[in-house]
Parts: structure tokens; sequence; C-alpha cells
């Protein structure tokens, strides 16, 4: 399944300046989801964060990968309508920078499942490098 920004927005309560996928390009619902976050220069973040040296902030693709984890999950027909809350990280590890130019590819696979609490796998990378890793934690509400 491929779901275009607008397609993304009818499953995911985010909205500009903090929806951070583009574009999902693979989705099985309730087993994993496949996204891509184009970085551009004219994001907010870069004004501050540095100045003269531009580099995505790790909690916002942390937060990119949480959303890529959160269509997995709201894509499956009894989640439709729910919210995912993003509640917490494991293990996380920031490998590579990432900068305005990059087109991140963010993928999440849901590993355990209790009630209203899962946590999957995700992986951030920058063509074949890794840049973030991590365990998130979601909560449906």
């Amino acid at each position: 399944m491929e779901l275009n920004s607008d397609e993304i927005q009818k499953i995911l309560p985010h909205r500009y300046p903090f929806l951070m996928i583009d574009r999902v390009i693979d989705c099985e619902p309730g087993s994993f989801a496949v996204a891509r976050k184009c970085v551009s220069a004219n994001e907010a973040q870069f004004q501050g964060h540095f100045p003269g040296l531009a580099v995505m902030p790790g909690v916002l693709i942390l937060e990119a990968l949480a959303q890529t984890g959160a269509v997995a999950l709201l894509t499956e027909e009894e989640n439709a309508g729910k919210v995912a809350f993003f509640a917490g990280a494991k293990n996380v590890r920031f490998k590579r920078k990432v900068i305005p130019g990059d087109v991140l590819e963010l993928r999440c696979e849901l590993t355990r499942r209790k009630g209203a609490i899962g946590s999957g796998k995700a992986v951030a990378k920058v063509g074949e490098e890794v840049a973030v890793e991590a365990e998130v934690t979601f909560a449906l509400g």
C-alpha cells in the first residue's frame, strides 16, 4: 500500500510543521510501514539547528520513525480513527548526520503488542547508510 501526503493526513493527526513523513512507499497494516521524508533547507528547525551547519535534530528523526510506525498501526481496520501516541524509545543510536537535501527512508516494523501498547523496530537510512535506529513504543488513545 502506498500513501501520498493527503492520504497520510487522513490517518495521522499531525499537520505542518509537525507532519514528518512525506510519502508512505510500502505498508502492511498491523505489520510494518516504510516512508520517505525529503529533508529541505526551508524547514524551520534549520534556522536554529545549527546556523551555518544545518543538521536535522535527532528527536525529529525519531518522531518521523514513530509516525511511520503509527501508520502501520492505524491502517488496521480496528484502529481507524484512533490516535497513536509516541510513548518511548530505547536503544537509540544516532549514526549519521541528516542534512538538507537528504532523503530519509524510514522503516518501522511492529514487533510487540499488548492491548493498547505496542512497540516496533525502527530504522532511518539515507541511501544505504543507517542514520538512526531505535526501538519505539506506542500507546493507542
